[in-house]
């Protein structure tokens, strides 16, 4: 495999998007997997050559006892006491021939039945320091054959060459009966070895998933800090989480004080003004005073405004702020039923059970409370509240971390083209109602802050639908 394969292996491995845990479990079974696929080979190989020595070792023998045959008796020769060398193409072969003679005479085993071994020297094959030359054939019967040979000098009975070939069925048999044997045992050692790979990799994260879930439990507002012992390499991580979540909650309170030092620093000057024009409208017709208390509680709704937006954008940056949904929702149902009684608005709740605003409670109540008194003021008679986790209407499917509080009413409704208006700051649709006409803005504003949303539609009861998508702890 090239440099490109490897790194192509490398990233399908460690890939970005995979996590800490699979990345090391995938490289530790690929390293253990390769690890064991060249020790698996390397031992075959090694295996292979042990009983190829031994097989030539075996030859080697035979090859003696012919050479001592030549030396001391010719007329002796090829009793060896091996029975194969004696079946016709039995695989055993065995072939003495001489070489410095114009007509060689050649003796053979009677396994050859009058075929010839090639010589080795012919075919380029070079002798080892002994003069021994060794190498692979194919056989007379066509089958792969180990043959040595080597050159003897008799004095005066000439140069003869002795050769001796056996098949190597046996000795491959053996190989595959070892690597069999071989893959079998690696087979259950990475069996193994993923096992304790994965019980590794698993045992070893488990800190860092503690942490994972002490962080989650501030998230839903489950807990305030994250608590218990870590190992070492993980403690000062979470000492400097806890402190991060510590100096997020002090920014916050700082912010809510100083939010709140403006609100009465602004307040109190513009009541004071108020007063003032109070009093003068009150002593005689002045057109200047009623102007001046106009835009003074113009300006005290403009700051009212600003001041709640800020306080929950700082509200809303706090690590770990969360509340439940259904309590907030029945208070403020029992308490518009209250206001309402006159008119006979009846007011319906349905909430899933189990859901968490991630955010403060107050800004909960303060827009589903605007949204439930729009409702009630252009409700004929009834206003119903629900509250579920989020749907994708396009697929069906759950919109993960959001949910959706839903109020609409029996009313008038509201045209399509003014949907936008009644959304805009300020902006009033009707003199008659009461209010700054600051209610749906704020709602639209502050779940803007949290990353959610306010939507407009026609209600199947007749008027107005207010969808208001919020975070889900």
């Amino acid at each position: 495999m090239g440099r490109a394969g490897w790194l192509s292996v490398g990233g399908l491995l460690l890939g970005k998007e995979r996590s800490i845990s699979q990345r090391l479990f995938l490289s530790a079974a690929f390293w253990s997997a390769l690890v064991l696929l060249i020790a698996g080979v390397s031992l075959s190989a090694v295996y292979r050559a042990a009983a190829e020595r031994a097989f030539d070792e075996r030859l080697g023998v035979y090859l003696r006892a012919l050479v001592a045959d030549v030396a001391m008796d010719e007329a002796g020769v090829g009793q060896l006491g091996e029975p194969q060398f004696e079946l016709t193409r039995s695989g055993w072969y065995w072939q003495v021939s001489r070489v410095d003679a114009p007509n060689p005479i050649v003796k053979a085993s009677r396994s050859l039945f009058a075929a010839r071994l090639p010589l080795l020297a012919e075919r380029g094959v070079r002798a080892d320091p002994t003069g021994l030359r060794k190498d692979y054939i194919i056989g007379p019967d066509e089958r792969r054959l180990r043959i040595v040979e080597r050159m003897i000098d008799v004095d005066s009975d000439g140069q003869w060459l002795v050769q001796v070939a056996a098949s190597t069925e046996d000795v491959d048999q053996q190989a595959r009966w070892f690597m069999l044997a071989l893959a079998g045992s690696f087979l259950t050692l990475a069996i193994a070895l993923v096992g304790a790979t994965a019980l590794q990799v698993r045992y070893g994260l488990q800190p860092l998933r503690r942490l994972q879930d002490e962080v989650a439990a501030i998230r839903r507002g489950d807990s305030e800090k994250i608590d218990g012992a870590f190992p070492q390499d993980l403690a000062p991580l979470a000492g400097e989480l806890n402190l991060l979540i510590a100096s997020n909650r002090e920014v916050v309170e700082r912010a809510r004080t100083h939010v709140g030092n403006l609100a009465h620093a602004l307040k109190t000057p513009l009541s004071v003004i108020v007063n003032e024009a109070n009093s003068e409208a009150n002593s005689h017709a002045s057109p200047l005073a009623d102007k001046v208390r106009e835009q003074a509680a113009l300006m005290g709704d403009q700051v009212t405004y600003y001041l709640d937006r800020a306080r929950a954008a700082a509200r809303s940056t706090m690590i770990g702020a969360a509340a439940e949904v259904e309590p907030p929702l029945a208070g403020l149902v029992r308490t518009f039923e209250k206001i309402y009684r006159d008119r006979g608005v009846l007011f319906d709740l349905q909430c899933a059970a189990g859901l968490r605003f991630r955010g403060e409670r107050q800004d909960l109540e303060e827009m589903v409370g605007n949204l439930i008194d729009n409702s009630g003021k252009w409700a004929s008679g009834r206003v119903a509240v629900s509250a579920a986790p989020l749907v994708d209407e396009t697929n069906g499917s759950a919109v993960p971390g959001f949910l959706s509080i839903i109020v609409e009413d029996d009313g008038i409704g509201l045209p399509t083209e003014k949907r936008n208006d009644a959304l805009a700051r300020g902006k009033r649709l009707d003199e008659t109602k009461p209010g700054s006409g600051l209610g749906l803005s704020i709602v639209a504003d502050l779940a803007k802050i949290y990353g959610g949303g306010l939507t407009l539609e026609e209600s199947d009861m007749g008027g107005l639908k207010a969808v208001l998508q919020l975070p889900m702890a």
